[in-house]
């Protein structure tokens, strides 16, 4: 079986409740949500980076890291990632240029 953002999610739960002096995931949340922010922020650029040099590999690990940081992210705002998947089912229902000139003719 694949592993999936459900279970990713639930491997951040799990190590949110963990002592920060041996979890990197709750270090980061006891840090704060501007902490949180902030990494994923950093791990977004360097992805950036490793996609326009061409450079695939390190492309895989960045992207890794932005996802792992997102949901952290998540966690520290309290916004579970049901939510985050039940507005990208939502936005399914139409075509995403549709989607976006309907929020500009408002």
């Amino acid at each position: 079986m694949p592993f999936t953002l459900e279970d990713l999610d639930a491997r951040i739960a799990e190590r949110a409740s963990a002592s920060a002096d041996v979890s990197y995931t709750a270090k980061l949340l006891e840090r704060g949500i501007e902490k949180c922010a902030q990494k994923l922020g950093e791990e977004a650029t360097e992805s950036v980076i490793a996609a326009v040099t061409g450079n695939k590999a390190e492309l895989t690990k960045e992207a890794s890291d932005v996802l792992y940081h997102l949901l952290v992210l998540l966690r520290a705002a309290d916004v579970p990632l049901e939510a985050v998947m039940a507005e990208l089912e939502a936005r399914t229902a139409q075509s995403g240029l549709a989607e976006k000139a309907s929020r500009t003719a408002q």
